[in-house]
């Protein structure tokens, strides 16, 4: 019953989204929370989260990184825009580790609520630069970088401070695993993967979907290891995102488009809305109204991504920005939900913050996403320059 009332619900947001898309441009992922949260005990009771759905949405959150993984072009962020993004992540985390402290009961708490604060959510904010016409602008690329290191760092830290080892310990697993993947990852650059990609072009088509069977056999490795090691499973998922982007970028291009769109359709098709839906109704809303201090931490948290994810992504802005380009990077740079979603998960599994606080930033998050790519977008009229003229020899013109 529970996997009936989901899919309704999935078929049912997208038909929200465009019904209210004259009105106001609400973001999927929001919807399908909603949804979640009015369908589940939070409100109606009408829908129980079960260990079945909870394991597709654990697929489906593992799905998005994985995308997440693939739409990274490293070309494009290397250098200036990847250094600035990773010194204003790392600028973020010691805030968000400082705000912490404050508002949480301990030092583990504060690590969590960090992590949180100092995500970027990638893979939400992709699609929306790729509506607008923004992906390969000097202020997409700019964007990119900050989720690539706003996706990345936070995996890294969890892995660091919540796998169950000693800090010496955890980082050698982890810089491990980083070579093996590195390695990997320069394996696959450095073959033409003929045999592979002729296969894929003979099964494009038919019942063996070789490109399919092969993304789903690197992710279940690369989240299995990740798991085995004692690190988390995103950071599998991620990393066999990207290895699968070089393992597949001397196909032909049609072939590379086919595929993109049979992952993209396992993806935000079937599995990412059950990770969403499934969180909204596992949403402890009670223990976030319960408690008038409780729900105050909504807009706080709120405030506190622009303060402390949102001013030091301001580093990554293109050069010579105009300061409206900078207060958008620094908003796209502050939009955050699904690794909010799996830390305080992690947090409220290990007993380190409350179901309230959990509840706070999960909201917060949503709010985000909700308000802050709009707010961004509007910071500069169409076709107007993100950044002064004489940027344009620096960044190329604006496409």
């Amino acid at each position: 019953m529970s996997l009936l009332v989901i899919a309704s619900l999935a078929v049912l947001a997208p038909l929200l989204v465009r019904a209210l898309d004259r009105v106001i441009k609400v973001p999927l992922v929001v919807f399908e929370i909603l949804l979640g949260m009015l369908l589940g005990p939070a409100v109606l009771g009408w829908v129980q989260s079960v260990e079945f759905t909870d394991t597709l949405a654990d697929f489906g959150l593992a799905m998005l990184f994985f995308v997440a993984g693939t739409e990274i072009d490293f070309s494009l962020i290397r250098g200036r825009p990847a250094a600035r993004a990773g010194i204003g992540w790392v600028i973020s985390l010691t805030a968000g580790i400082g705000a912490g402290l404050i508002l949480g009961p301990g030092l583990e708490a504060a690590v969590i609520i960090g992590v949180a604060l100092c995500s970027t959510a990638l893979g939400t904010l992709l699609p929306i630069l790729r509506d607008a016409g923004e992906s390969r602008t000097p202020l997409g690329i700019a964007v990119t970088a900050l989720g690539a290191v706003g996706e990345f760092g936070p995996l890294v830290a969890i892995s660091l401070f919540f796998s169950g080892k000693q800090l010496g310990p955890a980082t050698a697993v982890l810089l491990g695993f980083i070579v093996l993947t590195g390695l990997a990852v320069f394996l696959a650059s450095r073959s033409r993967h003929k045999f592979l990609h002729a296969q894929v072009t003979r099964t494009l088509h038919t019942s063996s979907q070789f490109a399919v069977r092969s993304i789903m056999f690197i992710l279940t490795v690369l989240v299995v290891l990740s798991m085995t090691l004692g690190l988390d499973m995103l950071l599998g998922a991620f990393a066999a995102g990207i290895l699968w982007k070089v393992v597949i970028a001397r196909a032909p291009e049609q072939d590379r488009s086919v595929i993109e769109a049979k992952v993209d359709a396992i993806a935000f098709g079937f599995l990412v809305p059950i990770f969403f839906i499934d969180t909204g109704i596992d949403f402890d809303l009670g223990a976030l109204t319960a408690d008038p201090m409780t729900l105050a931490l909504v807009p706080v948290f709120l405030i506190l991504l622009l303060v402390v994810r949102g001013l030091p992504s301001m580093l990554a802005a293109p050069r010579h920005s105009t300061f409206a380009g900078k207060r958008a990077v620094a908003l796209f740079g502050a939009t955050g939900l699904p690794i909010i979603v799996a830390v305080t998960g992690i947090g409220q599994d290990t007993h380190l913050i409350s179901n309230g606080i959990a509840s706070a930033l999960v909201g917060a998050g949503m709010l985000s996403v909700l308000l802050f790519p709009m707010l961004a977008l509007r910071q500069r009229t169409p076709g107007a320059p993100v950044s002064a003229p004489r940027s344009q020899k620096h960044w190329g013109e604006r496409r």
